[in-house]
C-alpha cells in the first residue's frame, strides 16, 4: 500500500497538474535538483521546480518503474524519454504526519540526460508565468 504522500504525488504526476502542490507540500519544504549546487528550500521555489519537471520530464513516454518505502520516506523510480535520449532516475521523498512533502530529491542518468535537463529546466523556469 502507498502512503498517502506518494498517493497524492502520483495523481499530481499522472494528471500532469501542479496545481495540488500547495497541498502537498510543508511550508519548509526542501528540494534537491540533479543540476543545482545548493538545495532550494521553501513551498514557493519548490513548487516552481517541481511544476517545470512536471512539463519537460512528464511527456507521454514518462514512467515510474518501481518504488521503495519506509516509515516516512520513498524512492520512485523512472523513465522517461526526450529528444531521443533515454532518461533514467529517482525521486527521493520525505513526508511528515500531515501526509506533506518535507523534502524531494531528483537523481538522474546518464550525463548526458542531466545536460539536456539543465537546459530544457532553466528554459522552463525562466518561461514567464502563464
Amino acid at each position: 500500500m502507498r502512503p498517502q504522500a506518494i498517493e497524492k504525488w502520483h495523481a499530481l504526476a499522472e494528471a500532469r497538474d501542479a496545481s495540488g502542490l500547495g497541498d502537498l507540500l510543508a511550508d519548509d519544504v526542501v528540494f534537491e535538483s540533479p543540476v543545482v549546487h545548493t538545495p532550494q528550500a521553501g513551498k514557493a521555489i519548490t513548487t516552481k521546480y517541481l511544476a517545470s519537471a512536471l512539463v519537460v520530464l512528464n511527456n507521454d513516454h514518462f514512467r515510474y518503474v518501481g518504488e521503495w518505502f519506509g516509515p516516512t520516506s520513498g524512492v520512485l523510480e523512472f523513465e522517461t524519454a526526450i529528444e531521443g535520449i533515454a532518461i533514467n532516475g529517482v525521486d527521493i521523498i520525505h513526508w511528515n504526519a500531515e501526509n506533506r512533502i518535507t523534502r524531494f530529491k531528483v537523481m538522474v542518468r546518464p550525463l548526458k540526460a542531466i545536460n539536456l535537463l539543465h537546459r530544457m529546466m532553466a528554459a522552463q523556469l525562466s518561461a514567464p508565468a502563464g
